[in-house]
């Protein structure tokens, strides 16, 4: 019986690790899918004009309209969709008619557009605030002396047009044929899977823990 001690509790160890981890994926597909659920709910409220002091957390996908100019200052963004292909979104300075400079996602154009004249005018804007998290730590710096962009740093694009560290996507056309690209609430969510995973490998632990101690068991008979 003490040959089985030592198997057993490895055994149950390697189990209940296994279990915790299924178990805390689980716990945050349920905070993400609240996540989802709290995006969709500020998506679904009105427009409203620009907030004055805008919160990343808290104004985060809420709808508002600006009006105003663009003021033909643009960065962009290395993007592609499945209709056209490679291509760039548009990140513009605009001016609003109170005198605030803000970025606007314009939307999507096709690579060989990116050199398209496209000056400034009057617009009104309505889409969604946003400060996107595309970028990660294996995301390329940009190379500002092309203007070519990896991800949408809000803070560095900020500093690179002289804007507030603000940003609407364009819900609607703002002319020049650029193709909108609405916010959404998307979220990588994949800890049902992850879970699904870690409740496997504990179901395989267990069998082979069993296994284990019919072998020992076996050598002793």
């Amino acid at each position: 019986m003490r040959k089985l001690i030592f198997p057993l509790a490895i055994g149950l160890a390697g189990l209940a690790v296994l279990l915790s981890l299924g178990f805390w994926q689980l716990q945050r597909l349920d905070w993400k899918e609240g996540r989802i659920a709290e995006a969709e709910a500020m998506m679904a409220l009105p427009p409203e004009p620009l907030p004055l002091r805008p919160d990343p957390l808290a104004d985060r996908y809420r709808p508002a309209f600006a009006e105003g100019r663009f003021t033909g200052e643009e960065l962009f963004v290395l993007s592609s969709t499945r209709d056209y292909g490679p291509g760039f979104l548009v990140i513009a300075a605009f001016e609003t008619s109170d005198g605030r400079r803000i970025l606007v996602d314009r939307g999507y154009i096709r690579e060989t557009d990116r050199d398209t004249p496209r000056p400034g005018h009057a617009a009104r804007v309505s889409g969604n605030l946003n400060w996107p998290d595309d970028k990660t730590s294996a995301t390329p710096e940009p190379d500002l002396a092309k203007n070519f962009w990896f991800a949408r740093d809000v803070t560095q694009m900020s500093e690179v047009l002289k804007t507030e560290p603000l940003m609407l996507i364009a819900g609607s056309e703002t002319g020049d044929q650029i193709l909108p690209m609405p916010a959404t609430a998307a979220f990588r969510n994949d800890h049902l899977g992850y879970a699904v995973t870690w409740f496997g490998l504990a179901a395989v632990w267990l069998g082979m823990t069993g296994y284990w101690l019919w072998r020992i068991r076996a050598r002793k008979d």
